[in-house]
């Protein structure tokens, strides 16, 4: 199936099933304005394993430029497939894939649930598998496009909400969450607390010492996220006003 001919029948595939209250009510979501068809993500990720199998015949670089293809079109659906086939790919990544998954966050990501998704499914595997790449993780930290500053801290999430710790450390994301520490974007903020969240699973002592050390500086929002795995006692704790 050619190029153009594997876009369309996606296309046609989504538009067939859309649900006009699931695109209206997913909308509320998002500050920014989003383009959505209106099809749910289970559904979604079916579609895209469907056309991911019948196209096991195209080599990685083709399913790089189908992919990026999907993701100039803007839809959230249409990149939920685009990210799910990349990932598919991970034992295939190379260090020099790092540039065209950076310019891709760069380029095509425009909102949170598309940042998430791609850091968790592809950032976070290149991570994994060259930690000498963290340190351009972190540089993203000082980017003028929030969708990288939220990326410098998701990106160190697993796609099961932990941190994973064998190859790169705690401070590295205390690096990161003491950088974006004062940021002005919510979404920004939700991001680090999220990863500082994940970091708590199995570092809750240092977590808990980090948040102490920032929390009269700590936007509430990041507070609150960064803690909420903690026991209740300690949650108080941090929460107490100084």
């Amino acid at each position: 199936m050619e190029t153009k001919n594997i876009l369309k029948q996606i296309r046609k595939e989504l538009k067939a099933i859309i649900e006009e209250k699931y695109r209206c009510d997913n909308q509320k979501y998002f500050k920014e304005k989003i383009f959505c068809y209106g099809v749910k993500t289970p559904v979604v990720r079916k579609i895209a394993k469907k056309y991911f199998k019948q196209n096991k015949h195209l080599n990685k670089k083709e399913t790089f430029a189908l992919s990026e293809e999907l993701f100039k079109n803007q839809y959230n659906e249409e990149a939920t497939i685009a990210i799910q086939w990349v990932s598919e790919l991970s034992k295939q990544f190379e260090k020099k894939d790092f540039k065209i998954f950076e310019n891709w966050l760069t380029q095509y990501i425009d909102n949170w649930g598309k940042d998430d998704d791609f850091c968790l499914h592809i950032i976070h595997p290149m991570i994994e598998k060259y930690p000498n790449l963290i340190d351009k993780i972190k540089s993203w930290s000082y980017s003028k496009n929030m969708w990288l500053r939220r990326a410098s801290a998701v990106s160190f999430i697993t796609t099961i909400g932990s941190f994973y710790v064998t190859r790169h450390s705690l401070k590295d994301i205390f690096e990161v969450a003491e950088t974006l520490l004062h940021d002005k974007e919510d979404l920004v903020q939700k991001g680090y607390g999220w990863m500082l969240k994940s970091a708590s699973v199995h570092n809750q002592k240092e977590v808990l010492e980090f948040v102490m050390k920032h929390k009269s500086s700590m936007p509430r929002t990041s507070l609150r996220y960064a803690i909420e795995k903690m026991p209740t006692n300690l949650k108080k704790q941090a929460m107490m006003k100084e």
